[in-house]
């Protein structure tokens, strides 16, 4: 076991808190997660969370005037104030619930894009953006009128921004993902947030790949509008959010109608809630925002400080480790600075197809992610038909880095590279 840096060593403790990291493969193999950037593991606390709220608190929130019903609310309206802590909101009003990422973003585009903007305006994004922070923009402009600009990134998936006052002229929004989820880079986002304010601009963060990651600081950033997701950061899936100043969300239309987003309703007409409930309708996720709750308590234990440490250090082990593979024929992509990135390695073999090389790993317990990472857009201006990831987080270790160096070797001596 490699086990060099002080961070590594705790991250070996850290392990132990995620039950499933103990469990071995079909065939016998560790299981060696490298897969965080789609969803992290869960540790032990937060799965006791879910268990006791079903076991002990569970019902409808916000209604009752019983015990019950209100601890629950308690517990629930007490993880968003955990929340708008952990990201520095001015308060927890400030803190949308939603499904995930996908969703709050959805809910920007909807409420407060098509109230805002108009033909003659543009979005500007950019070119490594996830789906999900690409599409809602796409219609959004088809149904506005608005045009889509895009900042372009280099080789290495770094941002030129060069051009970026000419690009803002007439933005309205700027929608750009924090540190992307293919590459791993880090958006300059002290040079574009204040940038696209000048212009003018609004600026949404997709960040669903940095407040896992590394602290984020919301007022410090200025950002107007920032969306991550629960499951990527030891949380449930199904819970997510979506941060947003009051000043912009009180002047934004309800995104979806129904219960408990009402402050009163006739047959014809209707009032809507103050913020943050007016964006939530129906039934909530109760027992998955509480358990996001513990999530966070969990991460603000380890200290996000020292959770950014610990994947830069094991990004640039794992970077140092994969180079030596390149007399096989291994591409890595990416900025080559571990600083400008986060724990996310993009990389092919050869000429050996994404999902096969995936397929042996998982063979040798590696867990990889391997296809176009939802970004098409991104591997077609790339050349890259797909590419295998190894994405890192708080119970990686430098033992994983070398048994997914082992498995590599293994499909090289298969796919005779060796």
């Amino acid at each position: 076991m490699i086990l060099e840096t002080a961070t590594g060593r705790r991250a070996a403790e850290v392990a132990r808190d995620f039950p499933i990291l103990a469990d071995r493969t079909s065939t016998g193999k560790r299981l060696t997660y490298l897969d965080s950037a789609a969803s992290s593991q869960k540790p032990q606390a937060v799965i006791d969370s879910l268990v006791h709220y079903y076991a002990h608190d569970n019902a409808n929130i916000h209604r009752g005037v019983y015990e019950l019903a209100e601890r629950a609310t308690a517990e629930f309206e007490g993880a968003r104030e955990k929340l708008a802590h952990f990201v520095n909101a001015a308060e927890p009003a400030e803190i949308i619930w939603t499904r995930n990422t996908t969703e709050a973003i959805n809910l920007v585009s909807f409420s407060w894009g098509l109230e805002n903007l108009r033909p003659g305006d543009a979005i500007l994004t950019s070119q490594l953006e996830h789906h999900s922070n690409l599409v809602p923009w796409q219609l959004l402009a088809a149904k506005t009128g608005a045009e889509l600009r895009f900042i372009e990134v280099d080789a290495q998936g770094r941002h030129l921004l060069d051009d970026l006052d000419a690009k803002l002229r007439g933005v309205k929004l700027v929608a750009i993902s924090h540190v992307s989820n293919t590459l791993g880079t880090i958006a300059p986002l002290a040079r574009i947030i204040p940038t696209a304010h000048a212009a003018g601009a609004v600026v949404l963060i997709d960040a669903a790949q940095s407040v896992p990651h590394m602290p984020v600081d919301v007022q410090a950033l200025d950002v107007d509008f920032l969306a991550a997701s629960g499951h990527k950061m030891c949380g449930p899936t199904g819970i997510g959010f979506l941060y947003g100043k009051r000043a912009l969300l009180e002047a934004m239309p309800p995104f979806l109608t129904g219960g408990d987003m009402i402050r009163s309703v006739e047959y014809t007409s209707a009032s809507f809630n103050e913020i943050p409930w007016k964006f939530e309708a129906g039934t909530s996720n109760i027992a998955d925002a509480i358990a996001l709750g513990a999530a966070v308590d969990y991460l603000k234990t380890l200290g996000m400080d020292w959770v950014r440490a610990h994947e830069r250090e094991l990004t640039a082990y794992a970077l140092e480790r994969l180079r030596t593979l390149e007399p096989l024929g291994i591409e890595l992509y990416g900025p080559p600075d571990p600083a400008e990135r986060g724990g996310v390695i993009s990389f092919n073999l050869g000429d050996v197809h994404a999902h096969d090389l995936a397929s042996i790993l998982n063979t040798e317990g590696v867990c990889v992610r391997a296809g176009h990472h939802c970004t098409m857009p991104l591997m077609t201006k790339m050349g890259w038909p797909a590419t295998a990831r190894a994405s890192f987080y708080v119970y990686n270790t430098e033992e994983d880095v070398e048994i997914l160096i082992e498995a590599l070797h293994k499909a090289a001596r298969i796919f005779k590279l060796a």
